[in-house]
């Protein structure tokens, strides 16, 4: 039997390494990630020579990227003293950001993706306080019990993740975040959101494949950003991959106009938008 291109959704990771690494082959990159094609392997180039939509998806990519980064510098300099990266996959911010060395960073995801990681990255080192911490974060209890032991090592936390809600159910999401706004130090979380329009297209142009690794795209919101209101968080502020990638003159030419128009901040259902929502705790989003 045919092995299928992507196995399972820690293969994800491989392919979104891959959107990295083309981005740090450009003459003038919005960011540099030296390490992305060693850890995306032949399996990362494959998936993303074989997928053909997801070709034409690299700026989104490079936009999120540069949002989330964004928001991790400007929370480290309002004062946070941990970032818990959450199904951190293969994402090198702890190597190639320039980080106070203070700064503990935290990666959680599963066994063996961290374990492929540190094999790749061994003889490379980090800039700030690195710490992996293997963990299925579909188990509520165990995660529960890690966000309580970071939450007293940290004064002030900010939570990132990437490609990570979107294969969750509604439901899931919620009890996430409230797991999540329980440790009194976890004040704000960044993650990438998209709007029912988007996850259809999505579902269309790249669904199968993920069908297939039993990672099917779920998650997108009717009521957008606000969605997270009744899970303990307050939208602060919403950033679109497309008029980031406008700023970084990234978009395609076929999408500059699109970004001529107002952002609707993903509270257009059926409009197709993606972004990253930084979130505040709701008795710290001030």
């Amino acid at each position: 039997m045919t092995e299928p291109l992507i196995r399972n959704i820690s293969d994800t990771a491989l392919w979104v390494a891959m959107y990295r690494a083309w981005e740090s082959d450009q003459k003038n990159p919005v960011f540099r990630d030296p390490y992305a094609r060693r850890l995306a392997g032949k399996r990362g180039e494959e998936i993303m020579s074989t997928i053909k939509a997801a070709q034409r998806h690299a700026w989104s990519y490079t936009a999120r990227t540069y949002n989330v980064d964004s928001f991790v510098m400007q929370e480290v300099e309002n004062g946070a003293d941990m970032v818990v990266d959450l199904a951190a996959g293969l994402d090198t911010r702890a190597y190639r950001m320039k980080l106070p060395s203070s700064l503990q960073w935290i990666e959680i995801d599963l066994p063996d993706l961290l374990s492929y990681k540190r094999d790749i990255l061994a003889n490379e080192k980090p800039v700030c306080r690195l710490e992996r911490i293997p963990l299925d974060l579909a188990n509520p209890a165990a995660r529960r019990g890690i966000f309580e032991e970071l939450g007293r090592a940290a004064k002030r936390a900010i939570i990132i993740s990437e490609g990570l809600i979107v294969y969750l159910t509604a439901e899931e999401v919620c009890a996430l975040a409230r797991d999540l706004a329980t440790p009194p130090s976890f004040q704000r979380w960044a993650t990438d959101l998209v709007s029912p329009g988007l996850l259809k297209m999505l579902q269309k142009q790249i669904g199968k494949p993920l069908g297939q690794a039993g990672a099917p795209l779920k998650f997108a919101p009717e009521e957008g950003p606000a969605f997270f209101t009744k899970c303990g968080w307050t939208p602060i502020e919403v950033r679109s991959m497309l008029q980031a990638a406008a700023k970084l003159k990234r978009l395609p030419l076929l999408f500059r106009l699109f970004a001529l128009f107002p952002d609707t901040k993903g509270t257009k259902p059926k409009q197709i938008w993606g972004g990253v929502v930084l979130l505040g705790k709701q008795s710290t989003a001030r």
